[in-house]
């Protein structure tokens, strides 16, 4: 791994902190790589849909295990767009994960669907297929809403429990799109995030595990038609490069650009997931008897885009680890139906997405944290728990 991993500590760049994201050493690791691609697209200027974006995709189809991977313009869109190939429309319910980022739900609420909040399991923090099932009866039960589709989110980095949900799917006719922002990395019964659904969208964010220098996202499918369609509505609802719409479609694709700086951060993906599991692991087993460590089911493997305990006292940890200069996160505060933009869409019974969100702490982990940062981290966790 001295590909990835620094020998000794590096400096920040004011000060001692140890960042819970940090770009810029992985970009002075890339450094030679990132400009000779970019310069590349720089010389030929084909900046929408050249040809690294074609390259791109056919890398991406190949490392998930999917048979077509569209390029788009971010993880929201990619949503948005899976759902608008699928046809899901106002009066469709779509079942979402109560405890996630709000763009899960806003994608739904966006093509006029109405996203319905399932609770989700305290131990993985997905969806919980048990609760998935209540909410889908109860829904159709009530006739307001046609049940239409399933997105699942794979919070973390750790795929959600495919095999239940797509159970649960096939008893009442659902399509299951994958939310797998977080996940592109991670594996579930030796299938990769990607190819763990019929229809799949993950996020190039600068902070997701294969990020790139701006917005960017990609949609996965086995399903030629859906593919198809995807392509037209990323490109304004055309069939090609003419001027006629066939569908209503948006500006949704990934610049040239973008599709560079991917490429050369796809060589070192693995190495890359390998350390993010390496300093999991070093986490897991210093902390496991103080907080709640993450628990990733045999046969699954985690991205880690985020590494979330779980504690009681999360806020006292948190102000001690920022006193201690330890960057942590809070993913996230609110559930998704306490946000204001939810409001219309509020439900009851969804007490362990609101306990989540007392308890929830993510700690520093990205692939170029040096092995004495790592200590550091568990000595403060450790120091502020009184261990």
């Amino acid at each position: 791994m001295a590909q990835v991993r620094p020998a000794t500590a590096l400096p920040a760049a004011n000060d001692d902190r140890i960042a819970l994201f940090d770009l810029q050493r992985q970009r002075a690791r890339l450094d030679g790589e990132i400009k000779t691609r970019i310069d590349t697209v720089l010389a030929h200027g084909q900046f929408i849909l050249g040809p690294e974006v074609t390259l791109l995709e056919e890398r991406l189809a190949r490392f998930a295990g999917a048979k077509n991977a569209i390029a788009v313009s971010s993880g929201r869109d990619a949503l948005m767009i899976a759902l608008m190939a699928m046809g899901v429309k106002a009066g469709d319910a779509v079942f979402v994960p109560a405890f996630t980022f709000a763009a899960t739900a806003g994608a739904v609420a966006s093509v006029g669907a109405s996203p319905v909040f399932v609770d989700v399991d305290a131990t993985s923090f997905n969806m919980d297929p048990a609760a998935l099932e209540e909410a889908v009866v109860r829904v159709a039960a009530a006739g307001k809403l046609t049940p239409r589709a399933i997105m699942p989110v794979d919070l973390y980095g750790l795929p959600a429990d495919y095999p239940a949900i797509q159970a649960v799917a096939d008893r009442h006719g659902l399509t299951v799109l994958a939310d797998a922002a977080q996940s592109f990395g991670g594996e579930l019964g030796g299938r990769r995030a990607g190819a763990l659904a019929p229809i799949s969208a993950t996020s190039f964010y600068p902070t997701k595990p294969l990020g790139c220098y701006g917005d960017g996202g990609a949609i996965l499918t086995e399903d030629e038609t859906l593919a198809e369609s995807v392509r037209m509505i990323r490109s304004h609802g055309r069939t090609g490069t003419g001027d006629e719409a066939t569908v209503l479609g948006l500006t949704g694709r990934l610049d040239t650009i973008q599709a560079a700086v991917l490429l050369a951060k796809l060589d070192v993906f693995d190495l890359e997931l390998a350390r993010r599991r390496e300093i999991a692991a070093r986490y897991d087993a210093a902390l496991k008897d103080i907080v709640t460590v993450p628990t990733i089911p045999d046969g699954s493997e985690s991205a880690y885009a985020l590494y979330t305990i779980r504690v009681d006292k999360r806020d006292a940890l948190k102000e001690a680890l920022d006193a201690a200069g330890i960057g942590c996160g809070l993913f996230y505060r609110l559930a998704l139906h306490q946000h204001p933009a939810f409001r219309e869409f509020v439900e009851d019974g969804l007490p362990v997405s609101e306990q989540l969100t007392r308890e929830v702490l993510s700690l520093p982990l990205h692939p170029d944290l040096t092995d004495p940062e790592v200590d550091r981290v568990i000595e403060a966790v450790l120091d502020a728990s009184g261990a």
